[in-house]
């Protein structure tokens, strides 16, 4: 299946795996570039230049093919080394980078200069637009759907990604709710170029993290994840537990006088011990609403050969006999 991002990216398959904490470590991002896809390290999860070069030189080690580094741009008062991340993924060679957060036209132009391509993670048609005028290469359209960050527009992706086909001339995955081939041959009817996943890959044999983290998305339904943060318009959605209902009932009670203070104890620095340990209520974790569509732990390879072979069948057998 060719399309404009297969071309791109120079993969076999339009699926994208997503950037996420604690999740996105070289075990991953190479079995889904082995199988076709583009798989995706985290940068930040590794937090130091010398640590990223040894993931990609790891990554290296496990892959001939083509994978990204996912660099997400937070604001802070103590932001991570921004250009020696940067000069580490130039200088490992990786080809793509998936950019999340704060805009990252200051780093670009090294970036391009280097002959790296670039998708930006968006969640509007603006900001899209504006991924688009600054030279960024493609976008991944974040619907209200997505597990993490989906802004604080709620546009779902029935609606986004049309949109998004409306203005854009650059192209664009669909990432939010993406789960098997339905999701990938909806996603393209919809001017898609392909589809990004971040939860269906968790449950996977290779992502690295605890079972019970697996079994926890298998276990869920859609209905199964909550909004939090509201109120500090850092919405962010993850799959329901102790922690999360302790955290709700707080913005419920302090409304707009609620701080990150208030909430440190179940949003800061949980991830290591809930995807590594599997201590699920310890805190709050990123999961999508599709968790309500996976069933299984399949490995990589299968997930994503069944994603296509089903595709196939779908374009050539349900819809032809429309």
């Amino acid at each position: 299946m060719k399309t404009k991002i297969t071309e791109l990216f120079g993969i076999e398959h339009p699926i994208i795996q997503g950037g996420m904490h604690h999740v996105g470590f070289a075990e991953l991002a190479a079995a889904v570039s082995n199988a076709g896809g583009l798989g995706t390290i985290t940068g930040l999860t590794q937090g130091t230049p010398e640590k990223l070069a040894d993931e990609i030189a790891r990554c290296k080690e496990m892959t001939d093919k083509p994978f990204a580094v996912n660099l997400t741009f937070l604001p802070s008062l103590t932001p991570p080394d921004y250009p020696g991340l940067v000069d580490v993924i130039i200088g490992g060679g990786v080809p793509i980078v998936e950019t999340a957060g704060r805009n990252p036209a200051e780093y670009l132009p090294a970036l391009k200069e280097a002959g790296i391509k670039v998708i930006h993670k968006c969640t509007s048609v603006r900001h899209s637009l504006k991924a688009q005028s600054i030279g960024c290469d493609a976008v991944s359209v974040d619907g209200f759907e997505c597990g993490g960050h989906p802004g604080e527009d709620d546009i779902p992706n029935f609606i986004l990604l049309p949109r998004a086909a409306d203005e854009l001339e650059i192209p664009f995955v669909a990432s939010g709710g993406m789960a098997d081939a339905r999701s990938l041959v909806a996603a393209m009817a919809l001017g898609a170029e392909g589809m990004n996943m971040g939860t269906r890959f968790i449950a996977t044999q290779e992502a690295p993290v605890h079972q019970n983290v697996k079994d926890s998305i298998v276990n869920a339904s859609e209905l199964d994840t909550r909004l939090i943060m509201r109120s500090l318009r850092n919405t962010e959605r993850v799959l329901n537990n102790e922690a999360v209902e302790r955290l709700m009932e707080k913005e419920a009670a302090l409304g707009d006088q609620l701080t990150f203070q208030d909430i440190a104890d179940e949003v800061a620095g949980v991830y290591p011990k809930i995807m590594h340990e599997g201590t699920m209520e310890v805190g709050a974790w990123s999961c999508g609403m599709v968790a309500g569509l996976v069933n299984d732990i399949p490995t990589v390879k299968e997930l994503i050969d069944g994603i296509m072979g089903e595709a196939d069948a779908i374009i050539g057998k349900r819809l032809g006999n429309f």
